[in-house]
């Protein structure tokens, strides 16, 4: 027998069995009992027809990407085709490089004569030929008009002294010469003699305005806010200084410099410069005992009719301006330049 009656015979005693079990048993007390052990097999059937002429089955569902496999044997080379169809002209190239030049061709027949063509520019100025040969004196031409009165060149070369001729008539005045290059400079001459002494002239007037003055044992320890009388005098000669008012009245209009030197004592020290009743510069010393020194200077332009003076700044406790036998306060001032 064949596999496949073996089978067929298998399933329909599985059925049959199925079948029995299903019967209700009538004896309601019974149970079922085991199965019972499976017989031997039955001898192979007869084999079964080839199936490869059996209906084709329905196509299966597309497999996996097998991985890539080892590049084949190169093929023959296959004929050659046929010419395809033309394709669409493509864009013009570039223009290729200028090739070597062919040998020349042979003389082709004369052709006819073209047309005038337009005069050429002119060319450039040849080279200078030589000098020809000097020709015959020509005979004396008639004597033309008297041309303008030309400008007058340069000088020449000095000629040889010719005879005297006969002096002609005066002619117009020629239009004035260029002006020639300065010439080189001449040697030193020789030292002349001493000329003959002038009369002495006016000696030139020198504005002079100066002052010194310097405090007295009368005058020392001034009063406060007053013109301080420095009432000794050492230089005035001008007389612009006034030791009774202890002012200086300006004569000359011009720059100024005025400079005091104190001798501070017994009391403190604060003076200050003025000009016209105005404060210019002050001037400050603490008495500490012994015999101290304060001093100023100031540049001042001044007109005529202004007044400069020194007086103390402020109450009597600060006029420690001292004079004695050994120890001077001086006041002092003069002309720098007039303007």
């Amino acid at each position: 027998m064949s596999n496949l009656e073996n089978l067929q015979m298998f399933v329909h005693i599985v059925l049959v069995n199925a079948a029995e079990q299903s019967v209700p048993d009538k004896n309601t007390g019974c149970v079922y009992g085991h199965p019972g052990i499976p017989g031997d097999p039955g001898h192979n059937g007869m084999p079964g027809r080839d199936g490869r002429d059996g209906a084709k089955g329905d196509k299966g569902d597309r497999g996996d990407i097998g991985t890539c496999g080892t590049a084949g044997k190169e093929g023959p080379k296959g004929d050659k085709g046929e010419p395809g169809v033309p394709g669409i002209a493509g864009l013009k190239g570039k223009r290729g490089d200028n090739g070597e030049r062919g040998p020349p061709g042979k003389m082709g027949p004369q052709g006819f004569s073209g047309p005038l063509g337009l005069k050429g520019q002119k060319g450039e100025l040849g080279l200078p030929g030589q000098q020809g040969i000097k020709g015959d004196v020509g005979p004396t031409g008639p004597v033309g008009p008297q041309g303008d009165i030309g400008y007058k060149g340069d000088k020449g070369l000095q000629g040889p002294l010719g005879p005297p001729g006969r002096p002609g008539p005066k002619g117009e005045i020629g239009h004035p010469g260029i002006k020639g290059s300065i010439g080189f400079r001449g040697e030193k001459g020789s030292k002349g003699n001493i000329g003959e002494q002038g009369p002495k002239g006016d000696m030139p007037e020198i504005p002079k305005s100066a002052f010194s003055a310097k405090l007295s044992e009368s005058t020392k320890l001034p009063a406060a806010n007053a013109p301080i009388r420095f009432d000794s005098i050492l230089y005035n000669h001008q007389g612009h200084y006034d030791p009774e008012t202890g002012r200086f009245t300006c004569a000359i209009s011009g720059v100024y410099f005025f400079t005091y030197h104190i001798t501070v004592f017994s009391r403190n020290v604060k003076v200050v410069l003025m000009k016209n009743g105005q404060r210019v510069i002050y001037t400050m010393d603490t008495y500490q005992g012994g015999e101290d020194q304060a001093g100023g200077g100031a540049v001042l332009e001044l007109k005529v009719g202004d007044k400069v003076w020194l007086q103390v700044a402020d109450k009597l406790l600060f006029n420690g301006l001292y004079a004695d036998d050994d120890d001077d306060t001086v006041f002092s001032g003069f002309l720098l330049f007039a303007t």
